[in-house]
């Protein structure tokens, strides 16, 4: 297993174009429907890119941790993640599930 995670390189001009386009939308705060209609875009494509870049797209959450407790927890993880960025998300061995789906949902979001 690797140490590190190396940062997605933009995969084309095009897709840098769609990713400040959905950006721009989200920013908006208008429906993707009247975004798409106000830009000349179909909803096809809008869509198609915003899940392509998800699945490529560099993570953008970590979990911190500060305070004394931090060496206690080092000892007791059984799985480190470690980002890009340089931060770290530690996993003990007893985290529930469903909080761990949750999280990583999060980082892929």
């Amino acid at each position: 297993m690797s140490d590190t995670i190396s940062e997605p390189k933009s995969a084309s001009p095009k897709a840098d174009e769609w990713a400040e386009r959905i950006a721009a939308q989200q920013r908006s705060g208008i429906s993707v429907k009247r975004f798409c209609k106000e830009h000349g875009l179909t909803e096809y494509s809008f869509y198609a890119w915003r899940k392509r870049l998800q699945e490529t797209g560099p993570v953008r959450f970590a979990l911190v941790e500060r305070g004394s407790r931090r060496q206690e927890r080092r000892a007791e993880a059984s799985l480190e993640l470690v980002l890009a960025t340089g931060e770290r998300l530690r996993i003990g061995s007893g985290v529930d599930i469903t909080i761990l789906r949750t999280v990583l949902g999060v980082l892929r979001a």
